[in-house]
C-alpha cells in the first residue's frame, strides 16, 4: 500500500525542492558565484606577473604587506610630522651602514643618504593623466636635506628602453639610522621596502601594467588613462592599494613596514640596472630648492605633489643583453606579422591603381569611339547631300519649261468664256 497520496501534491513539491537544494552542489556553487562575482579577466593569470624575476615561484609571493603603524594608522599629531625617535643604538657609529644581509634592509646595497629620523607618511594625491604610450609612472617620495625632509613629486617618465621597469627608492632602518636606497631601471621589479606607493606599486611587484607586443600595456584600474591618447590598455583589479589615511613610508624600525625581500626581488636586485636619468635627478634637485616642498613648512602637504610635465628619457641607456635579445625577437615577430599585411596593402593599392587606370582609359576611349561613329554618319550625310544636288539642279530647268507652257495656256480661257451677243 502506498501512502504517498496522503501527502498531497504540495508536500511532494516541497520535498523535491529540499532534495534539489541539499543534493545539488552545482547549484550551491552557482549561488556562491552570484554572491561573489569575479570577472573573467581577474580569474585569468595576471599579465603583470611578468614584472617579477623568474625566481618568483616562491610560495609566499602573494603574502600581504604588513607593518606596525604608529597611532593606529593615523597621521601623527605633531605638526612637524616627527615620527617616533630611533631606539638606542646597540653600538658603533649610527651612520655606519652594514653589509650583513641578515638584517640589512638594503641587502648589501649602500644607501645614498642617511637621516636621523624617519620620513613622514606618504601624502595622498591624484595621478595626472598619462601623456602617451611608453611612459611609466614613478611615484613621489620623501628625500632628505640638512634642513629636513622634502617631497619629490611623482612623475610620468619616458622609459629609457623597451622592457624597462622602475623600482622605486625607499627608506630603510638599520643600526639606528634611516638610509635611502635609490630607485633604478631594470628588466624586473626589485625590492622597494614593501612600501605601498599606490598606482600599482602595492609593496610587492608592480601591477600597473606590463610590456608585451613591443609596447607597454596600462592597467586602467590604477592609472589615469585617456584612451584617445594611450591605446594599449586593459583593466584588472589589484591587491592591496589601500591608500587612505596615513601611509607608512619606510621599512623596519618602530612603526615601519615589517617586510623582507622575497626571492623574486632578490633575483632582480642582482640584475643589470640603470640609475635614475638626468630628468629624474633634476626633478629631485628642483624640489630641494623649493621651501614649500619641505615637511617642516608644509606640515606633510607639499605644494607640488606631482610633476606638471612628463620627464624625457636619456637616449644613451642600454638595455641588458638578455632584454635586447628578447626585444629583437619581438621586433622580428612584429615584422613577420606586418610584412603580409604590408604586402596585402600593396596589392590592394596596385589593384586600385589598375582600376583607376582602366577607368581613365575608358573615359578617354568613349569620346573617341563616339567620334568614330559620328564621322562615317557625317560622311554619308554629305554624300547623300551631294547626290541630291544634281537631281535638284536638273529638276529646276524642267520646272522653268513647265512654267511658260502654263503661261501660254492661260489666255485661251477668257475667249472661250466670253458671252455670245
Amino acid at each position: 500500500m502506498s501512502y504517498l497520496p496522503r501527502f498531497g501534491p504540495m508536500p511532494l513539491l516541497a520535498m523535491a525542492v529540499v532534495l534539489c537544494i541539499t543534493g545539488c552542489p552545482r547549484s550551491q556553487d552557482q549561488n556562491s558565484a552570484n554572491l561573489n562575482p569575479v570577472s573573467t579577466q581577474d580569474q585569468a593569470p595576471d599579465p603583470a606577473a611578468a614584472n617579477l624575476a623568474p625566481a618568483s615561484s616562491d610560495t609566499n609571493a602573494a603574502a600581504p604587506v604588513t607593518y606596525t603603524a604608529p597611532n593606529n594608522g593615523q597621521a601623527p599629531a605633531n605638526p612637524a610630522y616627527q615620527q617616533s625617535a630611533p631606539p638606542p643604538d646597540a653600538g658603533g657609529n649610527q651612520y655606519q651602514a652594514s653589509n650583513q644581509p641578515s638584517g640589512d634592509p638594503g641587502y648589501g646595497e649602500q644607501p645614498v643618504t642617511y637621516a636621523p629620523q624617519p620620513p613622514p607618511p606618504l601624502p595622498d594625491y591624484d595621478q595626472p593623466p598619462a601623456p602617451g604610450d611608453g611612459y611609466l609612472w614613478t611615484p613621489g617620495y620623501w628625500a632628505w636635506a640638512p634642513t629636513g625632509y622634502y617631497w619629490v613629486p611623482g612623475a610620468w617618465v619616458q622609459a629609457p628602453y623597451e622592457g624597462a621597469l622602475w623600482t622605486p627608492g625607499y627608506w630603510g632602518f638599520w643600526h639606528n639610522h634611516y638610509g635611502f636606497y635609490r630607485g633604478y631601471w631594470g628588466p624586473h621589479i626589485g625590492f622597494y621596502g614593501g612600501v605601498d606607493y599606490g598606482f600599482g606599486y602595492v609593496g610587492f611587484g608592480y601591477q600597473g601594467g606590463y610590456w608585451g607586443g613591443g609596447h607597454f600595456n596600462y592597467n586602467r584600474s590604477v592609472n589615469n588613462i585617456n584612451v584617445s591618447v594611450v591605446h594599449n590598455v586593459y583593466s584588472r583589479s589589484v591587491s592591496g592599494g589601500n591608500r587612505g589615511g596615513a601611509r607608512v613610508s619606510f621599512n623596519g624600525g618602530s612603526g615601519g613596514v615589517q617586510l623582507r625581500a622575497r626571492p623574486a626581488e632578490l633575483a632582480a636586485l642582482h640584475e643589470q640596472h640603470a640609475a635614475p636619468m638626468r630628468a629624474q635627478v633634476q626633478n629631485e634637485r628642483a624640489a630641494s630648492t623649493n621651501r614649500a616642498q619641505f615637511a617642516n613648512v608644509n606640515h606633510g602637504r607639499p605644494a607640488s605633489l606631482v610633476a606638471n610635465q612628463a620627464l624625457a628619457a636619456d637616449r644613451n641607456v642600454r638595455a641588458p643583453a638578455a632584454l635586447q635579445v628578447r626585444n629583437q625577437a619581438t621586433a622580428q615577430q612584429h615584422q613577420a606579422v606586418q610584412q603580409p599585411q604590408q604586402h596585402q596593402a600593396v596589392q590592394q593599392q596596385q589593384q586600385r591603381q589598375a582600376v583607376q587606370q582602366q577607368q581613365q582609359r575608358q573615359a578617354v576611349q568613349q569620346p573617341q569611339q563616339h567620334q568614330a561613329v559620328q564621322q562615317p554618319q557625317q560622311r554619308q550625310a554629305v554624300q547623300q547631300q551631294r547626290q541630291a544636288a544634281p537631281q535638284q539642279h536638273q529638276a529646276a530647268p524642267q520646272q522653268r519649261q513647265v512654267a511658260p507652257q502654263q503661261h501660254q495656256a492661260a489666255p485661251q480661257h477668257p475667249e472661250e468664256e466670253r458671252p455670245k451677243r
